[in-house]
């Protein structure tokens, strides 16, 4: 499996946003700038977080987006499949198919395709925004140099 830009950035800016946005609304601006991600894509992205209510914006002169809920209540899977979709590795496994294959009963390679994709969903879902603070904050403690997210 290979995510694309949308759920490698989207969490990038997702952990930007739990770590800077404690108590008040971050600028978009600010996220792009310290991840190197375009504004424009960055706009589109936290669109569709915030259709997925994952985070919250307020318009005005202190406005800004921050998380909708507790970092400790999103997961790395809830981010990535709201950018993403499905993280089945194949079709005939996704939670979201509509017609299943025509020898889904009988595949033999199916089992493997499931059994992966539970996997990967387990772990995705195993991690919270919460946990990533608290490994950036490790990371990051009386050291000369930054780690980056």
């Amino acid at each position: 499996m290979k995510l694309s830009t949308k759920g490698r950035y989207g969490l990038k800016a997702m952990v930007d946003l739990a770590i800077h946005s404690q108590d008040k609304h971050i600028a978009l601006r600010h996220i792009a700038e310290r991840q190197d991600i375009s504004e424009h894509y960055l706009e589109q992205l936290i669109a569709v977080l915030r259709k997925a209510g994952l985070v919250k914006s307020i318009r005005g002169a202190q406005g800004g987006y921050s998380l909708a809920v507790p970092p400790e209540e999103i997961t790395v899977g809830d981010i990535l499949r709201a950018l993403e979709g499905s993280l089945a590795p194949v079709d005939c496994v996704s939670e979201n198919v509509a017609n299943e294959c025509a020898e889904w009963d009988c595949c033999v390679t199916r089992t493997v395709w499931k059994k992966i994709g539970d996997k990967i969903n387990e772990v995705v879902d195993s991690i919270t925004l919460q946990d990533l603070i608290k490994d950036y904050e490790k990371l990051n403690h009386d050291k000369e140099y930054m780690y980056y997210i």
